[in-house]
């Protein structure tokens, strides 16, 4: 580990993101998050055909930096310097979302607050028997960010958003796979196999194709069934031009597997 909070290697097509403040739980400092940004921006200019965010240590990621709050408290700052904490945030799980590859998250410890708006910003949610995720935002009096308003009332419902919103409630694993905010558990000794074998499935898909499913699927919950039809459309004319495409139908003509190039 080096004393970068947030670190990004590439290999084999794959980019992994790590969260690196094990001392203080991956708290997202908003100099952390800034710096999350930019290594997502810089994903952009890679091979990666796939991105696994994960946290170093014990944690995926505590939330906002509780020493932060805390300071700005003390400082008595003014309420637009506190908001630059938040925006800081929120503009990196922005980033987080659009990314125009798929994204999963590795859950191997807690995520709470911010962390679990981070989770949930990914697009796959894998996580090990030591994995919990909370939303108690109620605990340092605060209301939710990181996108939490967004992605937890459409996985679990408005009514279960706000009653693990309002009791603070921690999730076990088992609990987060069952309301779907966990998409799949691996045990513990086969936690990192897991994860990698499902990535590398992802990574060796259409990448344009899969880019757009992403798109159409993230904006398909909050659109009237014309418009999806009609984005649906656009996305497959987009897809139907890329060398992939050629490759799958040649492919299943041939009855074999495909090898996509990502183009």
């Amino acid at each position: 580990m080096t004393d970068d909070a947030v670190l990004l290697s590439v290999e084999d097509e794959i980019a992994t993101v790590t969260l690196n403040r094990p001392d203080q739980r991956n708290a997202l400092a908003a100099p952390t998050a800034r710096r999350l940004r930019e290594r997502f921006e810089a994903i952009a200019d890679s091979d990666a055909r796939c991105v696994v965010v994960r946290g170093a240590g014990s944690a995926f990621c505590a939330g906002g930096d509780i020493g932060a709050m805390v300071d700005g408290v003390e400082r008595d700052l003014a309420p637009a310097e506190r908001q630059s904490f938040v925006s800081a945030i929120q503009a990196a799980i922005e980033t987080v979302h659009d990314c125009r590859l798929p994204v999963v998250a590795a859950i191997d410890g807690p995520a709470f607050g911010a962390g679990a708006g981070l989770a949930m910003a990914c697009d796959v949610q894998l996580a090990s028997p030591d994995a919990k995720i909370g939303f108690g935002f109620r605990r340092v009096g605060l209301a939710v960010d990181s996108g939490v308003s967004y992605f937890l009332p459409r996985v679990v419902g408005p009514n279960k958003a706000k009653e693990l919103v309002f009791t603070g409630e921690l999730l076990d694993a088992d609990a987060a796979r069952e309301l779907g905010i966990f998409t799949r558990l691996f045990e513990t000794d086969s936690f990192d196999e897991g994860v990698e074998n499902l990535v590398a499935t992802i990574a060796a898909g259409p990448t344009v194709a899969l880019g757009q499913a992403k798109r159409l699927i993230d904006r398909g919950a909050a659109s009237t069934f014309e418009a999806a039809l009609d984005r649906e459309e656009a996305a497959q004319g987009l897809a139907a031009a890329t060398s992939d495409h050629a490759e799958g139908t040649a492919a299943f003509m041939e009855q074999r597997d495909p090898e996509f190039e990502g183009r």
